[in-house]
């Protein structure tokens, strides 16, 4: 009897794990990268520096903002490969269409960088986003569909993790509707989400996934 390839392949969770972990490395490290120090024929006392540092501020924001929803994502994806008692060919490729997306953080965080004040780079960031979470909640509803979660799961942390993936990209949506009154209450309000996932995870914290 033949055994068809895409029933052995994409199995090995501890390499999509280790994969994960670099790309989001990666990823993290080049949002660091697009900050930019102030021009040095421009600086010529303490206080020309301390204006160039204040004119960083927008980017710092963008950087600390995305590499919070890096960590974020991270979390989420661990948590769900936690909780996961093999993989196959689908849920792989299902991860790195979610991997893809983590790839485009460091381009939407320097577009809403470089155009904080166009909705459109807000849009973009948050389709971002979107996709983050699109895929992460397909990833887990895949899981569950196909038997691919631990045998011993509780039925509440599956409906734990598929709410707080909702939640989250709801209110990342309404912080995107925000950008109707401008781009700044957008950020605003995605930067305090993101630090109420960071700082207060929520009243199931010991197995919080994140969004």
């Amino acid at each position: 009897m033949n055994t068809s390839y895409d029933r052995i392949a994409g199995q090995n969770l501890e390499r999509l794990a280790a994969l994960s972990d670099g790309i989001f490395g990666v990823g993290m490290t080049i949002l660091v990268l697009d900050l930019h120090l102030p021009v040095t024929a421009a600086i010529h006392s303490e206080h020309d520096l301390w204006l160039g540092i204040e004119a960083l501020a927008p980017q710092l924001v963008m950087y600390v903002m995305s590499f919070m929803t890096l960590g974020i994502f991270w979390v989420g994806q661990q948590t769900q490969l936690n909780h996961l008692a093999r993989a196959d060919r689908h849920l792989t490729w299902i991860h790195f269409a979610f991997l893809l997306a983590v790839t485009g953080m460091p381009f939407s965080t320097k577009l809403l960088a470089e155009f904080s004040s166009y909705r459109v780079a807000l849009v973009v960031y948050w389709a971002n986003m979107l996709a983050l979470g699109g895929m992460l909640y397909w990833s887990w509803a895949y899981a569950n569909h196909n038997k691919l979660v631990k045998a011993e799961l509780p039925a509440d942390v599956t409906d734990a993790i598929c709410r707080r993936i909702v939640i989250a990209q709801s209110l990342y949506g309404f912080g995107a509707l925000l950008c109707v009154f401008g781009t700044r209450w957008s950020i605003v309000f995605i930067v305090l989400v993101q630090l109420n996932y960071v700082l207060a995870p929520g009243t199931w914290r010991h197995r919080s996934p994140g969004p």
